[in-house]
């Protein structure tokens, strides 16, 4: 498996539990192998004509390149945000095994567990 085949995939929630919700639909809908919460982001943005703060969780996506336009379509789906911060980053190099794990538990006829 080539390393760019496997993606990260940042998004920005208002609360724990809809980022929680949303990383364990696409889980488990085979969009994404793995969602890391990060709770307690502080977001600064210009929204509206106005800077604005937010306390937000950024959630770390997992995906490969080939599934993201399902991920991104599906987290717009379900995301409660106007515009959500939906964004996407190659893996030049990672440890081969992890990158297969990746590959594995978002092909939708694998059987792999993690």
């Amino acid at each position: 498996m080539m390393a760019d085949e496997v993606v990260l995939v940042l998004s920005t929630f208002g609360s724990v539990e809809e980022a929680r919700q949303v990383g364990r639909t696409v889980v488990e809908e085979r969009l994404a192998a793995c969602a890391n919460l990060v709770p307690g982001v502080e977001s600064i943005y210009r929204w509206e004509g106005e800077v604005q703060t937010s306390a937000e969780v950024l959630v770390i996506f997992k995906t490969t390149g080939a599934g993201y336009a399902n991920l991104e379509a599906r987290v717009r789906a379900l995301h409660s945000y106007e515009v959500p911060e939906i964004v996407s980053f190659p893996i030049s190099a990672g440890f081969p095994p992890y990158l297969q794990w990746v590959a594995e538990s978002c092909s939708p006829s694998s059987g792999a567990a993690a």
